[in-house]
């Protein structure tokens, strides 16, 4: 009995002293953001707009909105829209997937901020660590993101111009 005890006893110690190693990932996705997304955030996975009750996927470059009702995916926004101004309009960030989803709850919870102006952009941003989105006023050179951020984009596409949007 006495020699069991003693084993559990060393097993317990040998757990306790193994050196624990936090992993920390953190998920930044700057220069996938669009110049006319709020500042602020490192990471988005959508943008919800109310005045037009629509989303933005940021990794696809993709709104979603109702047509009657099914969902379009779409590179624009539709004709219907055609006077919403993305950079005056508020964005409310959505880090999860397939928020639209959970529009009918998103529609109500977010109505409030329907008409709102003033949110400010990443266009208009002068913290260096948004010149890596493609076509901010204060753009670095290809390569300059890189060397400052670490990784980049991974190959993304943005940079030398030439990629897809």
């Amino acid at each position: 009995m006495k020699r069991l005890f003693l084993i559990a006893v060393v097993m317990v110690v040998s757990f306790l002293s193994i050196p624990v190693k936090a992993q920390l990932n953190v998920n930044v996705n700057i220069g996938s953001q669009p110049l006319w997304g709020p500042t602020g955030y490192d990471h988005v996975d959508y943008y919800y707009l109310p005045d037009v009750e629509s989303y933005y996927n940021v990794q696809k470059k993709q709104f979603v909105y109702l047509n009657g009702n099914d969902w379009v995916f779409a590179n624009a926004l539709p004709s219907r829209y055609g006077n919403y101004d993305l950079y005056n309009g508020y964005k409310v960030v959505v880090n999860s997937p397939q928020p639209y989803l959970n529009f009918k709850n998103d529609r109500v919870k977010y109505a409030k901020y329907k008409g709102n102006k003033g949110q400010s952009v990443i266009r208009d941003s002068r913290e260096s660590k948004y010149y890596v989105v493609k076509g901010h006023p204060h753009g670095m050179p290809p390569g300059q993101a890189k060397k400052l951020f670490g990784k980049g984009n991974n190959g993304k596409g943005h940079g030398n111009g030439k990629g897809k949007h």
